[in-house]
């Protein structure tokens, strides 16, 4: 594969006018197909074959004008002090902003005075408007028209916040956050390179590569209902393994120019050479990505297979435009250097670096180092045993936005479960006698004594003839009931959920009456989404881990130094999730990230973190054992060649896991939970991963095991195939054709 890639890499530096064009083309289509192409992006999560979406699509079937999956808005209002909302003027004017609050979307309106929504001291009142369409679809005039309507009833004395995902789309810090990490990694590129050209030319390929992919998920978003975490995590990935993929190729283009080589055969060489490194690196996080489908689950496969083309992008960047590029910037590459940046070339063994002074005090206190790095992993790992997953609302939201101040002000006032409240939806289709089975289901409901708040049941007034007449209308015609149950705790509370399986529990057996319960709501979604990522997650583990065990067994002919790299892959997972546990749900430091509360951990978290973080901590084994297995296929002694095949990559792979920290960092400061979260623990994951397990554990352990590190059976040596990622084959080919060139 080394000589294919060496030839693509030396066509492309000749052709670079034909190359560069079509990548131009490549972003210019993308460009015109957002233009005109692009939909809106959803922030619902939603699986079908779940209790709470059966309930949710009985009712949408039987009455269509229902909005089961529309925006909602919460209007609250509180009177001054010695006020009141059930007052006259307070009612009038409530019900005059509803009506400015109108649009041609609205679906529904539940004000106070009808809903059972004023407090019991009368104080604080919310209305709900519902949409019939989704957040992203909104239109200013929508928005606009609840900003009017909380103006109204503010200009009549009432304090009033609006709250809900009708109020906007929560973005993850838009283009700021890929801004950060640019600056941040462009840094990093300057002290590696010490030249601006060299610096410039990783970013505008990763930029390259992220614009063509983020501009055709836009495109895609016209035909197919994207999570609003898509788009973002296909630019998160894809800058990152954007400019780390061509680092890693600029890197060795450095050093075969420093070696004496020209421009052209030094591009050809690096991408025949760390080229290989980046498509099996870039292969692995693509199976790990892709594998996400694997779960069945709709919007996790969306953003797997959108952030894996990205990542494909990527390394087709790097082994293409890149050497295109190299060839118009000439010697300005390696030339033009910044005053101050020392340079050295730590591929010379004669250079005593710091990488290679970090080596060997490993590798003399490797017994030492192995327990330290063991101990510390297990340390930060513990967190993750009181990890809770929970869908993301207001109450994560930080205390300065008006959607968090609408929701505390809902919990002081009508308690915390009136920010979630689960819905019992009754199906009496086949029920001999409607009204007795819906009696039957409350009194399931009436049965659960812990964190009820109140129970509203279809009928709130039995003795207002035209309220049971309705009721009984509705019981006819649509052939179901909804009884509301308010609990104590709030929807992320462990409490509200251990609620939701209690009742499940109570209404799955509703004697004989012939009808069906289901629980849906917030968090009702939220425990039926964990129950299927639960199960889904070990067959997903089986297949990644095995397919990516397999991959390396082929790069690195060796059984144990795969399963070190699974076992530290393991180890990072762990660190990752245990400290984002204790910043994010116990509150720790938390106030370095711009957090301000307590939340539970966003219920994807362990199963998208897995599955990039994998495919990230591959590229780290790949990058740093490969130069090691090449120096030991060379003639070098098993330990020796740990130290020397580290001093070669140790730069590299620092500063390649530098930007991706400072590109998920980047991400941290955006206001949606979701990538927030994401990308603390993804920087928290690489940081381990490359610094604990890869720099400290990994050369511990592979000099304490020796020779017998790199042990394959014989009869598997014969029969796999020879992919040549270290380049020797390459090496000993292009010798020969100098070999036999004729002597002038």
């Amino acid at each position: 594969m080394a000589w294919h890639l060496y030839r693509l890499g030396r066509w492309s530096f000749r052709r670079r006018f034909r190359v560069i064009g079509v990548w131009v083309t490549l972003l210019a289509l993308g460009g015109v197909g957002a233009l005109t192409l692009s939909g809106p992006t959803s922030n619902s999560f939603e699986l079908p074959n779940t209790e709470s979406s059966r309930a949710f699509d009985l009712i949408k079937d039987r009455s269509p004008d229902a909005s089961t999956d529309g925006a909602i808005a919460r209007i609250v209002a509180q009177a001054p002090s010695g006020g009141s909302m059930t007052d006259a003027d307070a009612k009038q004017a409530f019900a005059s902003a509803l009506e400015v609050a109108q649009t041609d979307h609205v679906a529904a309106v539940a004000e106070p005075y009808t809903s059972g929504t004023v407090s019991q001291d009368g104080r604080t009142a919310y209305a709900t408007v519902t949409y019939d369409r989704q957040a992203g679809e909104l239109t200013d005039a929508d928005r606009g028209a609840l900003q009017k309507a909380a103006e109204a009833l503010e200009g009549d004395g009432y304090s009033t916040v609006v709250g809900g995902d009708a109020t906007g789309v929560t973005t993850s810090g838009g283009h700021l956050a890929e801004a950060v990490g640019i600056v941040i990694a462009f840094v990093v590129l300057l002290i590696t390179f010490g030249s601006l050209v060299a610096a410039g030319m990783p970013l505008l390929t990763a930029v390259v590569g992220v614009g063509i992919g983020l501009l055709g998920v836009t495109t895609l978003s016209g035909f197919v209902e994207l999570s609003s975490v898509t788009p973002a995590l296909a630019s998160m990935l894809g800058l990152a393994v954007g400019i780390d993929y061509a680092l890693f190729i600029m890197s060795r283009f450095k050093h075969e120019v420093q070696a004496g080589r020209s421009h052209e055969e030094a591009a050809a060489i690096a991408t025949g050479t760390a080229g290989s490194a980046v498509v099996f690196a870039g292969l692995t996080v693509v199976i790990a990505l892709t594998g996400l489908s694997i779960t069945g689950i709709s919007f996790l496969t969306q953003m797997g297979l959108a952030a894996a083309v990205t990542v494909a992008l990527a390394v087709l960047i790097a082994l293409t435009l890149l050497p295109a590029l190299l060839s118009f910037a000439g010697r300005r590459v390696t030339s033009g250097r910044i005053p101050g940046l020392k340079q050295r070339d730590t591929e010379s063994d004669g250079v005593r670096t710091n990488g290679r002074r970090w080596v060997e005090l490993v590798t003399r206190f490797r017994w030492p180092a192995l327990v330290l790095g063991l101990a510390a992993a297990v340390v930060l790992s513990v967190p993750v045993a009181s990890m809770q997953l929970a869908l993301p609302d207001d109450g994560t939201k930080p205390r300065s936005t008006e959607a968090r101040q609408a929701y505390d002000r809902i919990s002081e006032s009508f308690g915390a479960g009136a920010n979630g409240p689960l819905t019992v939806v009754v199906d009496t289709q086949w029920a001999s006698d409607p009204t007795a089975a819906v009696d039957t289901a409350l009194a399931a409901v009436g049965s659960v004594e812990k964190d009820v708040a109140a129970v509203v049941p279809p009928l709130t007034d039995p003795d207002d003839p035209e309220a049971v007449a309705r009721y009984q209308g509705m019981l006819k015609q649509l052939k179901f009931a909804v009884i509301t149950v308010v609990p104590e705790s709030g929807p992320s509370d462990q409490a509200t959920k251990d609620l939701v399986t209690d009742l499940r529990e109570r209404l799955t057996d509703l004697g004989d009456s012939g009808a069906k319960a289901y629980v849906t709501g917030q968090t009702a979604a939220g425990v039926d989404i964990a129950d299927t990522l639960a199960d889904a997650f070990p067959t997903y583990l089986l297949v990644v881990v095995g397919l990516a065990f397999l991959l390396l067994v082929l790069v690195f002919r060796s059984l144990l130094v795969p399963l070190k790299a699974t076992v530290g892959f393991l180890a990072s997972v762990g660190i990752s999730l245990g400290v984002t546990v204790a910043v994010f749900q116990w509150g720790w430091l938390q106030g370095l990230i711009g957090l301000d509360t307590e939340a539970p951990v966003v219920f994807i978290l362990p199963l998208l973190l897995t599955g990039i973080l994998f495919g990230l901590a591959m590229d780290y084994e790949v990058f740093l054992v490969s130069r090691m297995r090449e120096e030991y296929v060379h003639g070098r002694e098993a330990r020796e060649a740990v130290v020397v095949g580290f001093q070669h990559s140790a730069r590299v792979v620092t500063a390649a896991a530098l930007i991706m920290i400072g590109v998920f960092a980047g991400f941290v400061g955006g206001s949606d939970p979701i990538i927030k979260t994401i990308g603390f623990a993804l920087a928290i994951g690489v940081l381990a991963d490359a610094f604990l397990v890869r720099m400290l554990l990994v050369p511990a352990l592979m000099s304490i095991v020796g020779r017998r590190m790199w042990w394959l059976p014989r009869w598997l040596d014969r029969s796999l195939p020879n992919l040549d990622i270290e380049g020797e084959g390459l090496t000993a080919r292009l010798r020969a054709e100098r070999e036999s060139a004729p002597q002038r």
